[in-house]
C-alpha cells in the first residue's frame, strides 16, 4: 500500500480493488489483445477456480506480457468484472421480451409455464456462455462484484415491476417491488443450486421455483 493510499484510508479499511477497464480498445489489435485476456480468464476459472487464479496465468494463457494485460485492467477482478457484466447483459436480452404486460396479465397457470420455461433459458444461457458456471459463483463468492451483483438484480426487478403495474395497476406497489425483488432471488438461488447440485432434476427446479413465485403473485393480484 502506497503512502498515497494510506493518508486516504486512515483508518486502513481494506481498499476496494479497482473494477472499470483502464481504457476500451479501439484499433483491431486491441480488441483481438483484449478479447484474448478475457477468453483465457474464463479458460482458467473453470480449471483453477476464483482464489488461485491470477493476472500472470492469465498473461501466460493469452500469450501477452503483463504490461500488454495492465493497459486495460488494473487487476483479476476487473476482468471477472468485465465477464460478469457481460453474463448479465445477455441474460436481460432474454428477459425482456418475456417481461411485458401480455405476459404478467397471464393466468396463473400459465403465467407459471412461462416463467419456468425463462429459467430454463436462463439456465442453458449461463451454461452455454464461456465460464459461465464460473462467473456466477465469483458474482456470489467475490465481494468486490458484490455491489455489481445487487445493482443487477435491482436492474432485474426494475423490468419485472414496470409491465406487472401496467397488467395489475390495482396492486399495492411498494408491496409489488418487495415480492419481485424477492422473486428474482429465489430465481437465482435456484439457478446458483443446479450449478451446485447438478444431479437435481432442472425442469423439477424450475417447475417448484415458478410455481412459489407465480403463486405469492397471484394472491398479491387478489388482494389487490
Amino acid at each position: 500500500m502506497s503512502l498515497s493510499d494510506i493518508q486516504a484510508n486512515p483508518r486502513n479499511a481494506p481498499l476496494k480493488p479497482a473494477l472499470e477497464p483502464k481504457r476500451a480498445p479501439l484499433q483491431p489489435r486491441a480488441v483481438e489483445t483484449y478479447e484474448r485476456i478475457l477468453a483465457a480468464c474464463a479458460e482458467l476459472l473453470g480449471e483453477v477456480g476464483i482464489e488461485r487464479l491470477s493476472t500472470n496465468l492469465v498473461c501466460q494463457r493469452a500469450g501477452i506480457s503483463p504490461p500488454a494485460l495492465y493497459q486495460y485492467f488494473p487487476n483479476k477482478y476487473a476482468i471477472l468484472h468485465e465477464l460478469s457484466l457481460r453474463l448479465m447483459q445477455q441474460q436481460n436480452r432474454l428477459l425482456q421480451p418475456w417481461a411485458v404486460p401480455a405476459t404478467m396479465a397471464l393466468p396463473e397457470a400459465e403465467f407459471t409455464h412461462s416463467m419456468a420455461a425463462l429459467f430454463l433459458q436462463m439456465q442453458q444461457l449461463t451454461a452455454e456462455m464461456p465460464a459461465g458456471v464460473w462467473v456466477t459463483r465469483a458474482q456470489r463468492a467475490v465481494p468486490a462484484l458484490q455491489p455489481q451483483r445487487l445493482r443487477s438484480r435491482e436492474v432485474l426487478g426494475e423490468m419485472v415491476l414496470a409491465p406487472f403495474l401496467v397488467a395489475h395497476p390495482r396492486v399495492d406497489a411498494a408491496r409489488a417491488q418487495l415480492t419481485i425483488r424477492l422473486a428474482i432471488d429465489a430465481l437465482y438461488s435456484a439457478h446458483e443450486l443446479l450449478f451446485d447440485e447438478p444431479a437435481l432434476d432442472p425442469q423439477a427446479v424450475a417447475q417448484t421455483m415458478a410455481e412459489m413465485v407465480a403463486g405469492q403473485l397471484a394472491r398479491l393480484c387478489r388482494a389487490g
